[in-house]
């Protein structure tokens, strides 16, 4: 394992995305391992927090944590044949450059403090060279896209980055978001969560609503309906997110007065709806993404069983999913 380095970008590297940069200089370390390193901040920029496609220019100086010997770099781990199953079991489309998954709600899709068990670490049992396209929270479940080689992972990733790619999500809200159908949309950055109802998870990072100029405030946008609701305890929503922050739609359903349920995170003050399970209900319900050549690719996965019982206990009927999107603009 190395130490820490500070190396300086040299002139002939100006204009590089800094992600490619480094992929550069430390070809043994996996893309996705360069993702969560700058996630997590450890990969910096003169000093500084930097996305992967932030282009450096000469002279700039970037920060390099310890990394291991590619003496010590043997490939990807064995997939237990257990995890192989689980990951061989979830997949719900398959052709010669793409695989999609039903991610169930629990199951992390990448690595982190703590998190041993992943997606991303099961994918070897799907074949060499597949990677993840695309990320969801932990806890939400639905389709997860994920390319068989470098070229599909190119193509498929400037889809979702050009927003050409529609990902709609169905949620069991707490409460009924008001109104009923619309766009939703200003300003979110982290924050931290409060003890408001009394909540374990106080302290914990949380997006909140925030004014444009703050810092680290990303814009967002939501088209949402109200396809049904039980009373005023409880609705399905179906929802298309137009940009794609870090628990965007928990976020904004929370500000329409009725978070997700089961949510721990995005809170009411309001009791769970009877007969629920005490799990998020949110679900990737589609996704459909363009190929050149070719009709666009609809991908749809089935609930999650705590969301299909919550159908059932509160009378929803999920084949009446037809939204007007459009009309929401």
């Amino acid at each position: 394992m190395s130490g820490v380095q500070k190396i300086t970008v040299p002139d002939h590297d100006s204009g590089s995305r800094l992600d490619r940069w480094f992929k550069k200089q430390f070809p043994h370390i996996p893309h996705g391992k360069v993702e969560k390193l700058l996630r997590k901040g450890e990969i910096r920029l003169d000093g500084k927090r930097a996305k992967g496609n932030v282009r450096v220019e000469g002279g700039q100086e970037v920060r390099v944590p310890p990394l291991p010997d590619p003496s010590d770099m043997s490939g990807p781990k064995p997939v237990n044949p257990e995890d192989a199953k689980l990951i061989k079991s979830l997949v719900i489309y398959e052709d010669d450059e793409l695989i999609a998954i039903n991610k169930p709600a629990g199951l992390a899709v990448q690595g982190g403090t703590k998190t041993t068990r992943h997606v991303d670490g099961m994918l070897p049992a799907l074949g060499e060279g597949c990677r993840l396209v695309h990320r969801l929270d932990r806890d939400t479940s639905g389709v997860l896209l994920i390319a068989k080689n470098v070229a599909a992972a190119k193509w498929a990733g400037r889809a979702f980055q050009s927003r050409r790619a529609e990902k709609i999500y169905w949620g069991v809200t707490n409460g009924v978001p008001k109104p009923p159908a619309g766009e939703i949309k200003g300003y979110m950055a982290k924050g931290r969560l409060d003890n408001r109802f009394g909540n374990i998870n106080e302290g914990k990072e949380v997006m909140v609503a925030v004014r444009h100029g703050s810092d680290g405030a990303k814009h967002a946008r939501t088209l949402y309906q109200v396809q049904t609701n039980a009373g005023q305890k409880a609705a399905w929503v179906i929802m298309m997110p137009l940009t794609g922050r870090t628990h965007q739609l928990r976020l904004h359903m929370q500000l329409l007065g009725a978070p997700i349920a089961g949510d721990p995170r995005y809170l009411t003050d309001r009791p769970m709806p009877g007969g629920l399970i005490w799990q998020l209900h949110l679900h990737a319900r589609s996704l459909e993404i363009p190929r050149e050549g070719r009709e666009p690719l609809k991908l749809v996965a089935d609930l999650p069983p705590h969301m299909f019982s919550a159908f059932q206990t509160l009378g929803f009927n999920p084949k009446n999913d037809e939204v007007d999107w459009e009309g929401l603009l």
